[in-house]
């Protein structure tokens, strides 16, 4: 696969530059990889079956324990999920851990502290394209509505620098209390042409998104995101990482670990699906292009601006 062969380059550049023993990599080169399961025996069983299928079944997988984990050296241990993530990084913070279903807000300190002891593959899709995504199902639209408390209105802070080339502003309404969500949502509403939700469990949560998306139905505005799973709630469009995908660049990631010791940097999947909820536009008469369309109006827009970026 072309995603694992760049990174096994790369892998084999960094063992050069670094000066890695032959015996050092060698030794790594029969280490198991640990699973830390989310506690979901399906989806656990999911995504074990699709690291073998990328890294081969000669690599040995073992699903590992909260007890265990603390025992562990060098071995890398794939988490699947912000809770095991945390289960093991307090048993153990010295194991080079991969994370997996976990946000990019809820990782970056991690990363941050413990640079390629510490990686992950992001679960969240970049906001930038999430907005892009709103200005391709309505191209008319100019003003995108964010909501936040205060603690998460860093949350948008890049995408808000990022979107004047695409005739896009955004503006950040602050909810700081239950009592607030809806009277500052309807505000929101009234400026923004769509509700842009971010990964924010504060806000966009099992108990308020009921309420959030009644309310921008009835003022006849839609929300994109935060995820695929809010899409079938109610929100009208959301990209999404495909298992498939981030288990191929998880793999990969192992792989360098194996040659060199370190994991590259934390990304996104550099793939991305589309979920639509067809129900939401027929009743809001927005008129949809196929899938396939809006996801290449997308890409269109991204590599226009790089492409000037570029000259």
């Amino acid at each position: 696969m072309i995603l694992i062969a760049k990174f096994l380059f790369a892998a084999i550049v960094a063992a050069i530059l670094v000066g890695n023993a032959p015996a050092q990599g060698q030794e790594r080169d029969r280490l198991p990889v640990y699973l830390a399961g989310s506690g979901n025996e399906a989806l656990d069983q999911h995504i074990l079956d699709l690291l073998k299928l990328n890294l081969g079944s000669q690599r040995e997988f073992i699903l590992l324990s909260d007890k265990q984990a603390a025992l562990i050296d060098e071995a890398p241990i794939v988490t699947i999920g912000p809770g095991a993530f945390s289960r093991i990084r307090q048993a153990n913070r010295k194991a080079p851990v991969l994370a997996m279903l976990a946000t990019q807000n809820f990782l970056d300190g991690f990363t941050t502290l413990s640079p390629g002891r510490v990686s992950g593959i992001y679960y969240d899709v970049p906001l930038l394209r999430q907005a892009l995504l709103g200005k391709a199902i309505l191209p008319q639209a100019t003003r995108i509505a964010l909501l936040s408390t205060t603690g998460s209105a860093a949350l948008y802070d890049t995408l808000i620098d990022q979107l004047q080339p695409y005739n896009l502003e955004a503006r950040l309404f602050i909810v700081d209390d239950d009592k607030q969500l809806i009277p500052t949502l309807i505000r929101a509403l009234s400026y923004g042409d769509f509700l842009l939700a971010a990964p924010d469990n504060v806000i966009y949560n099992p108990r308020t998104i009921k309420h959030i998306l009644l309310t921008a139905y009835r003022r006849n505005r839609i929300v994109i995101g935060p995820s695929q799973a809010y899409v079938k709630a109610g929100s009208l469009a959301s990209g999404y990482p495909s298992f498939s995908v981030m288990a191929e660049m998880a793999a990969a990631y192992l792989q360098v670990f194996f040659e060199t010791g370190q994991f590259p940097a934390p990304d996104y999947p550099s793939d991305f699906q589309l979920e639509i909820n067809q129900q939401v536009a027929r009743s809001m008469n927005i008129p949809l292009a196929s899938r396939e369309q809006i996801a290449q109006a997308v890409e269109r827009l991204l590599t226009s601006q790089e492409a000037q970026r570029d000259e």
